[in-house]
């Protein structure tokens, strides 16, 4: 079965940078699209952006020009770039994935990213 270890979460303050990476093992095959959602207090959950394994993209609008998803398809692990971070990006982040070589979707735990001066 197929494991996601998420890292790279935080406390930084407003303009700062993190950068989140979700590692999929238990598969020999290459992760058709990998992406990440998340969720903060009091709001629904939302896709922040996707990445397929041909290089397509694609971002939430609130989070475009700012954050930047990255993949290394042989290692099946996707990261999140996130540059000049706004306290309303205060939230639990979520790495999701899916392809035909996966049984179903797999979800990660999750990895909390406060922004707070």
């Amino acid at each position: 079965q197929v494991q996601l270890t998420e890292s790279g979460g935080g406390l930084v303050q407003p303009g700062g940078s993190l950068r989140l990476s979700c590692a999929a093992s238990g598969t020999t095959f290459t992760i058709y699209v990998m992406g990440w959602y998340r969720q903060a207090p009091g709001k629904q959950r939302e896709l922040v952006t996707t990445m397929t394994s041909t290089g397509t993209t694609t971002y939430a609008d609130s989070v475009k020009g700012r954050f930047t998803i990255s993949r290394d398809n042989a290692k099946n692990t996707v990261y999140l770039q996130m540059n000049s971070l706004k306290p309303e990006d205060t939230a639990v982040y979520s790495c999701h994935v899916d392809g035909d070589g996966l049984v179903r979707p797999y979800w990660g735990q999750g990895t909390q990213v406060t922004v707070s001066s």
